[in-house]
C-alpha cells in the first residue's frame, strides 16, 4: 500500500492537516475495492483529487477516468450524456451515441456536484448502482457496464433528502464509504504553504520573480475566513503575482486583495426560522385566517359579557386586558364599544331584544319574525366556522407535522396556549 506521503508528492497534495491526511488514507485504503465513494466537502477545497487517488491505486487504473460535472448539465439532456441515446429518441438526435457509463466500462467515473442530479436521472443511476444496468434514451434494450462510482457534492445531503432533492436510497448506495475534505479555514497550517507554492508556480509560468509575505501579511492570511477555499487562495496569489512591482507583500497590499476582510469576526449565524414564520402565500393565508377566527372568538366573548351583565362599565374594566387585545392602542376602544352599547339602559334593551325568549306563549308571529332573522344569523355563522375550521385543521396538521408532534412547539408557531391546542386536537380527533 502506497504511503500517504508518497501519494500526496505524486498527486502534488500540498498540507499536513491531520484531517486531511486522513481523507487521503481512507482513499488510499478503498482504491483497491470497487465499492462506492463519497466524497464531501465545500466548493474550492480539491474533492476532485480524492477520485484520481482512487482511480490510480485501484485495478482499473488502465481503464478509463471520466469526470462528469452534474451541475454544468443541462437537465433535459443529462440522461444522453450519462447513458447514450437512440437514433431518432429526440429532436436533434440524427444518430446513435454511447453515453459516459458506456464508454468508461472497465473504468472509472467521477460524478461532480451528484447533489445536482435530477431525481429521474437519480432513479436510473440507482439501477446501475444495483446491477450495472442502464437504458439508453429512446432504447428498451438493457444494456450492462462495469463502472466503478465516486461522487462528490458541497450539498448537505441530510437537508437535500429532507427537502425531496435527492433520493435517500441513492444516499446510502453512494456512500458506501464517505470522505470529507475539511475546508481551508480549518487548516490553518497549510494555508501560507499553500500560498507560496501557488506564488513559485506563477512565478515560474510567468517568467517573474516570486512574491513574498511579510509577517503581517502572514497573519491576516491566517486569519481570513476563506470562503472559497483552495481556489479562492490560488486566484489571489495569481492576481498578486501579476499585478504587484513590489514582490514582497505587506499587510495593507494584501488587504486590497482579500474581499469583505473586515467582517470575518466571529459571529454567531442564526440559520433558524422563526417560528412564527411561513414558507409561501398560501400557509400565509391560513395563519390570517386563524388570527382572524381569534378574533372573531374574542369578540363573542366581550359581546356575551355585555349581554350577561348588562353594564358596560364594567364590562370594560374587567376585560381591559381583551379589548386592548382586539383594539390597537392609538384607536379608542371606548368609542368601538360604544358603537355596541352606548349606555348601560341601552345596553340592556338591546340585550332584551337579541336575546331568544323560552316563553312559548308570544304571538306567532312574533316568535316568526326572531326565528327567521335567528335562522338567518346561525346560517352565516355556521358556514363562516365551517370555512375557518377547515383552515385551522389544516393549519394545525402542518404545525404538528412540521415540529413532529411536539405540542409545546406548534402551540407557540399557533399563538395560542399549549391547553387550547390539546382540546382542539382532541375536538378535531388528532
Amino acid at each position: 500500500m502506497e504511503s500517504i506521503q508518497a501519494t500526496k508528492q505524486r498527486f502534488g497534495i500540498i498540507g499536513d492537516d491531520p484531517k486531511l491526511n486522513r481523507a487521503i488514507e481512507k482513499a488510499i485504503q478503498v482504491a483497491p475495492t470497487d465499492i462506492s465513494v463519497l466524497v464531501t466537502g465545500e466548493s474550492g477545497v480539491g474533492k476532485e483529487s480524492i477520485p484520481k487517488i482512487i482511480h490510480a491505486l485501484s485495478h482499473r487504473k488502465h481503464g478509463k477516468y471520466i469526470a462528469v460535472n452534474c451541475g454544468a448539465i443541462p437537465e433535459g439532456t443529462i440522461d444522453s450524456e450519462l447513458f447514450g441515446h437512440e437514433k431518432g429518441a429526440f429532436t436533434g438526435a440524427t444518430s446513435t451515441r454511447s453515453g459516459y457509463f458506456e464508454v468508461a466500462d472497465g473504468g472509472t467515473i467521477f460524478l461532480d456536484e451528484v447533489g445536482e442530479l435530477p431525481l429521474p436521472t437519480q432513479v436510473r443511476l440507482l439501477r446501475v448502482l444495483e446491477n450495472g444496468e442502464f437504458l439508453k434514451v429512446g432504447s428498451s434494450k438493457i444494456q450492462k457496464t462495469d463502472v466503478r462510482i465516486v461522487a462528490a457534492t458541497n450539498v448537505k445531503m441530510a437537508e437535500a433528502i429532507q427537502k425531496e432533492k435527492f433520493r435517500e436510497d441513492l444516499y446510502y448506495r453512494l456512500s458506501t464509504v464517505e470522505i470529507n475534505i475539511p475546508p481551508l479555514r480549518d487548516r490553518k497550517d497549510d494555508i501560507h504553504l499553500l500560498f507560496r507554492k501557488f506564488a513559485a508556480d506563477f512565478a515560474q509560468k510567468y517568467k517573474m520573480p516570486t512574491v513574498r509575505l511579510d509577517d503581517d501579511a502572514v497573519d491576516l492570511l491566517l486569519k481570513y475566513r476563506w470562503g472559497g477555499n483552495i481556489r479562492q487562495l490560488r486566484n489571489i496569489a495569481e492576481q498578486i503575482s501579476v499585478l504587484e512591482q513590489d514582490r514582497t507583500i505587506s499587510h495593507d497590499t494584501l488587504k486590497h486583495y482579500l474581499p469583505d476582510v473586515g467582517s470575518n469576526l466571529p459571529a454567531i449565524i442564526n440559520n433558524k426560522k422563526e417560528e412564527s414564520s411561513f414558507s409561501n402565500e398560501r400557509e400565509i393565508l391560513y395563519k390570517v385566517l386563524f388570527d382572524m377566527q381569534r378574533d372573531v372568538n374574542d369578540l363573542k366573548k366581550l359581546t356575551l359579557e355585555l349581554m350577561k351583565s348588562g353594564n358596560a362599565s364594567k364590562v370594560r374594566e374587567e376585560n381591559s386586558s381583551l379589548i386592548n387585545k382586539i383594539y390597537d392602542e392609538d384607536n379608542n376602544h371606548e368609542e368601538h364599544l360604544a358603537s355596541i352599547v352606548e349606555d348601560d339602559d341601552e345596553s340592556a334593551s338591546d340585550v332584551e331584544v337579541l336575546g331568544i325568549p323560552s316563553n312559548a306563549s308570544e304571538n306567532d308571529s312574533e316568535e316568526n319574525k326572531r326565528s327567521d332573522k335567528y335562522d338567518f344569523a346561525e346560517e352565516i355563522e355556521e358556514e363562516e366556522s365551517l370555512s375557518l375550521q377547515d383552515k385551522e385543521l389544516e393549519l394545525i396538521k402542518k404545525s404538528l407535522e412540521k415540529y413532529g408532534g411536539k405540542r409545546k412547539d406548534a402551540a407557540e408557531e399557533l399563538g395560542i396556549s399549549e391547553r387550547t391546542l390539546y382540546r382542539k386536537i382532541k375536538q378535531y380527533n388528532l
